[in-house]
């Protein structure tokens, strides 16, 4: 795996393009929890296995293979990186031949309107945020990636959507992301995850 020689290339294109091209496409990392650890979580907030879920930066994470081996059957996902989407593609075109994969930037998604009913980003955020030293006054550049993600996300979702965002970033650095004038007629929910060290399961509802 290759690692950035700072932490601001976790937020560069290139970054992810020369990580995924050094990889097979069995190799696999998965940021914070895997589907294991909160298997129970998601169960509970999508009961509905039919559910259609938008896995934002998906990466070569194996949670979107785990939840649809679980039963969730109706998965798109979708990666900056062109390099690791044609790998994925790779990896589940015997064993998951119907999971779709696209080349997308979840700041721009090209989706129509309405088209899932879940939107599930777990540590693609916190990428983009890398290139700030100061979590109280990120730059502006910062705020509106993040911004345009979560607004670009209910805009995708249907009118009684959820978007689950995955994170170690406590909720006085992350709410605002989350909450404003770009997520009207929305309701946030935190669940703290684990115990030594605490993520956070932010959940973001539409219509409430």
């Amino acid at each position: 795996m290759t690692l950035p020689q700072n932490n601001r290339e976790y937020g560069t294109q290139e970054y992810w393009n020369s990580r995924y091209s050094d990889a097979t496409p069995n190799d696999t990392f998965d940021w914070f929890k895997s589907y294991a650890d909160l298997a129970d979580d998601i169960r509970t907030l999508i009961p509905d296995k039919s559910a259609r879920i938008l896995m934002l930066g998906c990466g070569n994470s194996r949670f979107s293979e785990d939840m649809w081996d679980d039963g969730y059957k109706n998965i798109v996902n979708v990666d900056y990186s062109a390099v690791v989407i044609e790998k994925m593609q790779e990896r589940n075109s015997e064993t998951r031949p119907e999971m779709q994969w696209f080349e997308m930037d979840v700041r721009s998604l090209t989706f129509p309107d309405s088209s899932f009913d879940v939107a599930i980003d777990k540590g693609t955020m916190d990428a983009m945020m890398t290139s700030s030293t100061d979590v109280w006054n990120p730059p502006e550049q910062v705020v509106k990636d993040c911004v345009a993600e979560v607004s670009g996300v209910l805009r995708v979702l249907r009118t009684t959507g959820s978007f689950i965002y995955i994170t170690f970033g406590q909720p006085h650095f992350r709410k605002r992301f989350l909450m404003g004038e770009h997520a009207p007629n929305t309701k946030l929910e935190i669940k703290t995850l684990g115990e030594a060290f605490h993520y956070f399961m932010y959940v973001l509802r539409k219509g409430s």
